[in-house]
Order: C-alpha cells, then sequence, then structure tokens
C-alpha cells in the first residue's frame, strides 16, 4: 500500500497594504455604469491608485460633484467615503459649506466642463477667489455627454461633431481663469497619462488651498472622432508636456535620481516634495507670468501643455483669513454653538419692549 503524503498548502501571497494598513481594494467604489472606453474611468483609476499610495483615510475624505457624467464617477472610488451629489454647477458652494462645517475632511470635488465652464461659472470663480481647500477635478471633453454631445464652453475653436457642425465660439480655459483668479495649485493633464496624472493628484491632496487640476477625459461616444480636439488621437498628437513629474510625500526620505541640474523641487506645507524635471526648458511653475505665457502660447500653436502650471504655497486658504476657529463646527456642543444665554435674554427683553437690539457690553 502506497503511503499518501500530504503536503502542506502553500503560504498565501502577500497582501500589498499601504502605510495605514488599507489594500487598493479598499479605496474601490461602484462599478461603473459609464460607456466601456471613457476618460473618465480612468481618471476614477488614477483617484483610486493615488488615494492608497498617498495614504489617505477614506472616512476623512469627502467627494462632491454636481450634474453630468463627471459628476456620477464619485460613485465609482472611495466608496468608504462622505459624498454629495449638488446640482448642476453648485457644487463648490456645498463644497464651501461642508469645509466650513468641518475642516478635518479632505474635500475631492468631480465636475465636467459643462458643469463647471457653463453653468456653474460663477460658482467656479468664487470658489477660486475665496481658496476653499477643495480638490477641485475637471473632466474635461468639450461635450454634454448625458445630452448628447452639443459643444461645451472648453470645446476649440474648428473642433467637429461627429455629425459635421463645426464649433465657431471661442473657449474658455478653466486652468487660465483660475491662474487668473490667483488659485494657489493649477494643473492639467491627460486622463490616458497615468504616470503624469497620479503625482499630480497626490500633490493636490497635500496642497492647502484650492486645487484645480483639469483633466482632458476624451468622450468614446460623442467626442473620439477625426475633427474632434479632445478626441485620444487629438490630445496624444497635440500634448506638449512642461516636465516629467515626481511627488515624495513627508513620510519618505527626499530622494531624487535625476541628472543634477535639470530639476526642480516644490516644497509643501506638510514638507512633501513636488518633483519636476525639466524637459525642453527650465519651466517655473511658481510664476503666475510665465504660466499665463505657457498657455496663451500653447493656444497660438495649437498645442495642448500639460503638468503643473502654477503652484503658490505661500497663499492663505479661506478658513485662515476668515479667521475660523480650528474645532469643526459640526463637532461643536450646543452650549459652544449657541450664543450665551445672557446675550438670549437680553435680546428677548428688548424685543418685548420694543427697543432696539444692542447686545450688552461683554457679552459677544
Amino acid at each position: 500500500m502506497s503511503e499518501r503524503r500530504h503536503h502542506p498548502a502553500p503560504p498565501a501571497p502577500p497582501v500589498n497594504t499601504n502605510r495605514i494598513g488599507l489594500t487598493r481594494a479598499d479605496y474601490d467604489g461602484s462599478k461603473t455604469t459609464l460607456c466601456p472606453g471613457c476618460g473618465h474611468n480612468a481618471i476614477t483609476g488614477g483617484i483610486i491608485q493615488a488615494a492608497f499610495e498617498a495614504g489617505l483615510e477614506p472616512h476623512r475624505v469627502a467627494k462632491l460633484s454636481g450634474i453630468g457624467c463627471s459628476s456620477k464617477t464619485p460613485a465609482y472610488f472611495l466608496g468608504r467615503s462622505h459624498g454629495f451629489n449638488a446640482v448642476h454647477g453648485r457644487m463648490p458652494s456645498i463644497a464651501t459649506g461642508v469645509h466650513l462645517a468641518n475642516r478635518e475632511l479632505l474635500l475631492i470635488g468631480v465636475s465636467g466642463d459643462g458643469d463647471t465652464a457653463s453653468i456653474g461659472l460663477g460658482q467656479f470663480c468664487h470658489l477660486v477667489r475665496r481658496n476653499v481647500p477643495v480638490v477641485y477635478i475637471v473632466e474635461n471633453n468639450g461635450v454634454y455627454g448625458l445630452t448628447k454631445g452639443q459643444f461645451s464652453a472648453t470645446a476649440d475653436v474648428g473642433s467637429t461633431m461627429k455629425g459635421g457642425q463645426v464649433n465657431d465660439l471661442m473657449p474658455i480655459d478653466l486652468c487660465a481663469i483660475a491662474i487668473e483668479l490667483g488659485c494657489g495649485f493649477v494643473a492639467r493633464s491627460f486622463s490616458g497619462d497615468q504616470k503624469q496624472l497620479r503625482p499630480l493628484l497626490k500633490a493636490a491632496f497635500a496642497h492647502r488651498g484650492t486645487a484645480v487640476l483639469d483633466v482632458i477625459s476624451p468622450c468614446v461616444t460623442f467626442a473620439d472622432h477625426e475633427g474632434s480636439t479632445k478626441s485620444y488621437a487629438a490630445v496624444k498628437e497635440h500634448d506638449a508636456p512642461l516636465h516629467e513629474i515626481d511627488f515624495v510625500p513627508y513620510y519618505e526620505d527626499m530622494h531624487v535620481d535625476y541628472a543634477p541640474g535639470t530639476t526642480r523641487e516644490v516644497e509643501m506645507p506638510d514638507g512633501s516634495h513636488i518633483v519636476l524635471k525639466k524637459l525642453a526648458e527650465d519651466y517655473d511653475p511658481t510664476s503666475r507670468e510665465r504660466a499665463r505665457d505657457a498657455l496663451h502660447e500653447a493656444a497660438r500653436e495649437r498645442k495642448l501643455v500639460t503638468g503643473l502650471l502654477y503652484v503658490n504655497e505661500a497663499k492663505v486658504p479661506f478658513t485662515d483669513e476668515a479667521q475660523l476657529p480650528d474645532a469643526a463646527l459640526a463637532k461643536l456642543t450646543l452650549d459652544q454653538a449657541r450664543p450665551p444665554r445672557a446675550v438670549l435674554d437680553a435680546i428677548m427683553g428688548q424685543l418685548r419692549t420694543g427697543k432696539g437690539i444692542v447686545a450688552p457690553a461683554g457679552g459677544g
């Protein structure tokens, strides 16, 4: 009789976890319902990977959006985070309110070119002007995907619809507007360039203030044909990266493997570093004037400039400018949030006697 030998089961493969002990799957969301091949899905993948590598705590993240294909995507990443789907173009107001209520949350706002550059343009401008701390991602495809592919306000002059209609209106450049309004972090990328997109996302996570990231995201249904300036083929042909980019978070040792004299480092408030390797020129992302010139030159030459366009880490966030308390308003007790009883009694007494309301001395 042959002897049966019991071999031990092979060891389970090691589970790849980040610095806070979570796996990449912990940053997933629901299954996407967007068109197969949509650039928005690639951006979702980039956010998931960047959040995993950065070690974000999902319960400390709030995802915000408006209306449109892009505004569906927060459901597809960080399923353990908070979320709020606002009405069309009104995501900046919700972001402002969320930050005022709880400053401990990292806000990731996802919008589209229609949601931001058309109905929401005014709100976008005031969010940037106030420097509300939010990572503002624009998934930019130049069309209204949910309403069958009409041109949006970011469509380039000469771009065509699938049916042949030509756009003859000047496009709105959201990066140029953000820089003009003094935004402290402005970048542009392409959904098909994950090597560039992920470091930009991680740098945006570390920024204090509004971080605008305009991501060209081709619509495979309505804007991926010949004649569209935001198709995959057109973007790849006209993409002009300013630099190669790397991001070194504060909890890792600083290391640079580029040749001496070819890099520029930008230090973030938390000690993290953005490392830029120059390509054709020594581009300075801390110069607001150079950023504007780069966008204007690219528009004249019909190029798509990508990379970190402008960064200003000295800009004061909205909540610091407004001198708000460090404690989150959402966590204050009733005694802390409401006026002192003496003030309320004085106001009620003045109302009963028909006198004008005058706060008592020292009453706050």
